[in-house]
């Protein structure tokens, strides 16, 4: 029997310096985001389990501050979305998975906490899609924007009061790759370049020898952890698309290259969970196109293959 489907809503723009985000689990779920997900060929006939979003109030505030906004409040609300993940994973049944409907980016942070906690002992490996980096601290910001920082935090670089408040490291640097990583500051590139992050660019990706040495690491990585966990920004794809995201960025990764690319790291090991982040409903892009691409990654990473 294929294992449930834990759903959790992160409803948080905490990490930057415009709102939104905190509306989008809300708004996913007014688009019939689940209903969408049951139509998924892939996901036929698994238990899928809304288990609402994690508390969070409020889900933005303005904040100037240049090294880490919202600081206080991240730190507050990232231990209360582990807990949300860990409860909505034990109570949906054994073996479930997760899917996260975010919110911004830092969700990614809080929802491998949850896993670590629900499975305590389990490895995991991390393919982080994203147009931008994600690999910033709050010494080498150059906007104070936390949601630059979540996949640094997740390998254990960054901050100590924003490592504890994500249980971090949750993810071993060298079981983690940045896909479609194209924006990125000159700081962080250096920093992401020395580490043991594998990193596969968005025109990479879109090439048969990209794919292939996508999956030579998603193997490798695979005999040393028990699951992975997809964090995909939904910026990641080509702005071409017309998505409703945050910061859509152009020549990014086509949908039909980013499913292809999501369903070789899940054909390598089990994927514990997948969140779909950076989605910005209402200021511009295809809402309906956007939830039908969500769906359609969720299926890639969590149907049966």
């Amino acid at each position: 029997m294929t294992a449930p489907i834990a759903i959790v809503g992160s409803p948080t723009a905490l990490g930057g310096h415009f709102d939104g985000m905190e509306r989008t689990p809300a708004e996913l779920r007014a688009l019939g985001i689940v209903d969408r997900l049951r139509a998924r060929p892939g996901l036929a006939g698994t238990t899928l389990v809304d288990t609402g979003d994690a508390p969070n109030d409020p889900g933005w505030a303005a904040d100037a501050d240049r090294k880490a906004k919202n600081r206080v409040l991240i730190c507050t609300y990232l231990p209360r979305l582990a807990g949300h993940v860990r409860d909505g994973l034990l109570a949906a049944g054994h073996d479930a998975r997760l899917l996260v409907l975010g919110g911004d980016c830092t969700s990614h942070a809080g929802a491998l906490a949850g896993l670590r906690r629900a499975r305590p002992g389990a490895r995991f490996g991390i393919a982080w899609f994203d147009a931008h980096g994600d690999f910033n601290t709050p010494d080498t910001t150059p906007s104070g924007n936390v949601w630059g920082m979540p996949f640094a935090m997740i390998v254990g670089h960054g901050a100590p009061d924003l490592l504890a408040a994500s249980d971090a490291p949750t993810v071993d640097a060298g079981d983690a790759a940045l896909l479609g990583g194209q924006v990125l500051d000159e700081t962080e590139s250096r920093i992401l370049a020395a580490s043991r992050v594998a990193h596969f660019g968005a025109g990479m990706l879109g090439t048969d020898a990209g794919m292939a040495a996508l999956e030579a690491w998603a193997g490798v990585v695979a005999r040393r952890v028990d699951a992975f966990y997809v964090a995909f920004d939904m910026d990641a794809l080509d702005a071409a698309g017309d998505w409703a995201v945050a910061m859509p960025e152009p020549n990014g990764i086509s949908l039909e290259t980013a499913v292809a690319a999501v369903r070789t790291v899940a054909a390598a090991a089990p994927v514990a969970g997948f969140g779909a982040t950076a989605i910005l409903i209402g200021r511009g892009g295809d809402p309906e196109r956007t939830a039908d691409a969500t769906a359609r990654l969720a299926e890639a990473a969590l149907g049966d293959r």
